[in-house]
Order: structure tokens, then sequence, then C-alpha cells
């Protein structure tokens, strides 16, 4: 890994002032491992209601299991590692994922399905906050496309994961999750290399002036813009559960599509996202997080109340273009939010990434019930109106003016 660069300290930003891109590289490539690992879980939903008889509400309540156990711990982690960071915490984050991915090939029982959606968990609690510290303080400044870098990765797992459930889980059944564990082992090398970086990183510049952590805006104006840029959260992560976890339950029960074509789908969309990621950072940096977040939630608006009533072919168009631009809010809104409270990378990166985690595994279990009793075609119905909280973002300041 590149050596921390050695420039003085502006403040408010981190001390290093050239982007090391071989840390914000190797971060995005284990942010790839570990979502492409996580993804497993929901691409292999349909197997799993099958071969248990699960309804849609235990369907969702395994989304809740792994993403409320992350929601939880992510802020706390978080919290603690702003005061004491832990370089060597991220290969352990990626252990307890390895350990989830066993217990769910070789689960017997829903229970123990629950107990191995718990631990993947925990290993996104672990990772996500400190990881994205590693990728603020390697930025150079650049926060926007360090965000983006590595929550692209995360993307592309995502987008991964159900092809390689259409192609291996499924043709070879649910042991065949334990191969992916490989992948964790490789994630936890790559991560004991960037936790050398980050400890050597924080030898040189231990000594350096602090930066600066006033903040931006009174108390009052702080608070209501983390108020607003959560609702944005929620509304983002309330439409990306609906698709992640029941897009191929839609597509089964509307177009009579078999599951691997129904998987395919869902790749689109989310490679759809891992591309508005890329852009969302950038642009951000260019025009401002505030730009970004109009364009991102509104923007999506004629889309997602076009996406119910389109045809095979129009719904896989649609949905590309619903998540690339829906995804490329939030790089933006974790950067606004970390120059809302400078100091604080860690606990913002966990409380967003906690939020976006929680949030959709709540969601995900009330439209499981809500699509028991009314059926998916009412879920997505009600879910393509959910854009419209998008007008909350005119109670956001401006940031460039700020600085």
């Amino acid at each position: 890994m590149d050596a921390p660069a050695k420039a003085p300290t502006a403040p408010g930003r981190a001390p290093v002032e050239t982007t090391v891109f071989s840390v914000l590289l190797a971060v995005s490539f284990c942010h790839m491992l570990n979502d492409m690992m996580q993804s497993m879980l929901p691409a292999i939903y349909p197997m799993l209601k099958r071969d248990y008889d699960l309804d849609f509400w235990q369907i969702g309540f395994i989304t809740l299991t792994f993403q409320v156990t992350a929601s939880l711990l992510q802020p706390l982690v978080g919290l603690y590692t702003d005061k004491r960071p832990l370089p060597r915490s991220l290969p352990v984050g990626m252990g307890s994922t390895f350990c989830g991915l066993i217990l769910l090939s070789s689960a017997h029982s829903y229970p123990l399905l629950l107990v191995g959606a718990a631990f993947v968990g925990f290993g996104s609690a672990v990772f996500h906050p400190e990881s994205s510290r590693v990728a603020r303080f390697a930025s150079g400044g650049r926060y926007g496309l360090a965000q983006s870098l590595f929550q692209v990765g995360g993307n592309f797992g995502t987008a991964i994961g159900p092809l390689l459930a259409a192609f291996i889980v499924v043709p070879h059944g649910q042991g065949s999750v334990a191969w992916f564990s490989l992948a964790a082992l490789l994630g936890m090398f790559v991560l004991w290399q960037v936790g050398n970086w980050y400890a050597r990183y924080r030898i040189a510049n231990g000594k350096r002036p602090a930066p600066n952590l006033t903040r931006p805006l009174p108390r009052r104006r702080v608070v209501l813009a983390l108020v607003v840029l959560a609702l944005l959260v929620f509304t983002k992560n309330i439409y990306m559960a609906s698709i992640s976890s029941y897009y191929t339950f839609f597509l089964i029960d509307k177009f009579g599509v078999p599951v691997q074509t129904s998987q395919l789908m869902l790749f689109v969309f989310l490679g759809g996202a891992a591309a508005g990621t890329i852009l969302g950072g950038p642009i951000g940096d260019r025009f401002g997080a505030k730009t970004v977040i109009w364009f991102s939630i509104l923007g999506i608006l004629p889309f997602t109340l076009a996406l119910p009533y389109v045809d095979l072919f129009w719904t896989g168009i649609l949905s590309a273009i619903i998540g690339l631009i829906l995804a490329s809010a939030f790089p933006a809104i974790v950067v606004f939010a970390q120059e809302l409270v400078p100091g604080r990378v860690g606990l913002i990166a966990g409380i967003f990434f906690g939020f976006a985690f929680g949030m959709g595994g709540l969601a995900a279990a009330v439209l499981g019930v809500v699509a028991d009793k009314q059926g998916i075609d009412f879920v997505y119905n009600v879910c393509s109106y959910l854009p419209l909280l998008g007008l909350l973002t005119i109670f956001l300041p401006n940031m460039r003016h700020m600085r």
C-alpha cells in the first residue's frame, strides 16, 4: 500500500492531500466482496421459500434480522472507532461474514437461517464505518470521489450476487453458498494489508495539528439537516428494499418468467445502481451534494410511476434508469452529513450505512406483510410515489456557500 503523503493539513480536511488510489481501490474491492456475499441472501430467497415453505413475512424477517443487526451496531462501532480507531477490525468483520455464509449453506431449519443472517449483518456493522473512514483518509480531500469509489464496489458486489446465485446456487443448491466463503478469506487478506496502511497513516499523522472541527452551522440547523438526510435515506431504501427483496417475485408473478430470468433482471437494476454510485460522488464534488440529491430523489419519479404498468422489456429499461439515478444520491448524502459534523466520520458513516440497512430491513418486513395480503403489484404501486418525499431537500443548507 502507498504511504500517506506528507502535506500540510488544511482546516477541516484530512491530512492526506494526495488521493491514495491503491487504498481506495483495495477497500472498494473488499466492499465488492463483502456486498457480493451479502447479496447472496436475497438472491436465494425464491429457493429458500420453496425449500422451507416460507411465507413472504418470513422472507422479510430474514432481511430484517440481517439488516437490523447491522443497523443497531454500525453507529456504535463508528462512535467507538472515532475515539479509538481499530485498524485490525476490518478483517474481523469479514470473518463474521465468512461464518454467516457457512451457517447459511449448512442450515436445516429456519432459526439457523436467521442466525446466519445475523452473522452476515454483524460483518457489515464492523466493515462499513471503518472502511468508510479509511476511504476518507485516503481521499486527498476529494471526498465525493472517494465515497463513490468505495460505495461502487459494494454496488457491483450487490449486482454480481444475483448472477452468481442464478448460475451457481440455484443449480447446485443451498450447500454451494459455502463456496463463496473463499471470497471472504481473500477479503480478510486484503483488509489486513489495508489495516497495515491505516496503522502507518495514524503514526505518520499523529503529531500534526488537529483539523478544524467547528460545526459550519448552528446546532439546530445541523440537526434539522441530518433529520432531512435521514428521511431521504429512508425514502431511498424503502424503494430499494422493494426491488432487492421482492423484484424477482414481482417479475415471476406478473410476467411468468423463470427464476434465473428474474435474477438477471435484478442484476440489470443493481448494475444501474452501481453506475449511478460512480457518477454521484464526482458530480457532487463538482456541482455540490445538494444538487445531486435534488436530481436523484425527485428525478426518478416519472420512472417509478410508470414501472408497474409497462411490459417486460420496458420494466428492464426503467429499472436500470431508476437504479442509475437513485443510487447517485447516497455518496452525496454521506459526504454532506460528514461535512455537517466534522470529526465524526465513523459515527456518520455508521448512522447512515446503518440507517440504510435498518430501514431497508424494516421496509422489507412490512412490505412482505403487505404483499401477503394485497399482492406484489399493490406494493409496487404504493412505492412508486415515495420519491415525492425528495421535496424535503428544500430544507437542506447550501454547503458550497458555507465553505
